[in-house]
């Protein structure tokens, strides 16, 4: 392998890395504010899940995936298991208080 061809590919990995570190960053915020709402929701007594929110995130991410290039099928997937951990923690809080 070329030098050239090396320092693209290093190049195009710490692209990546930092992609994989912003996109951590991202879930870690997103999980803190999601626990507030299983808190919230448990002390109001509010079910864990919320289908039609699910269904209208669902419907909203593969419109955002489209407009960017990305397969809506890939994204659905990852919102998908997200939304499940999410209501994993959403019932074990709810089974705590």
């Amino acid at each position: 392998m070329s030098d050239d061809v090396k320092a693209q590919l290093i190049e195009f990995r710490d692209s990546i890395d930092n992609i994989d570190a912003a996109l951590v960053h991202l879930l870690a915020e997103r999980f803190k504010i999601t626990q507030k709402v299983g808190h919230f929701k448990a002390e109001h007594a509010l079910p864990p899940t919320d289908k039609n929110r699910e269904a209208d995130q669902v419907a909203h991410l593969r419109v955002l995936a489209e407009s960017s290039n990305l397969d809506p099928d890939f994204a659905e997937k990852i919102l998908n298991f997200i939304i499940s951990e999410v209501v994993k923690n959403h019932e074990r809080i709810k089974d705590e208080t």
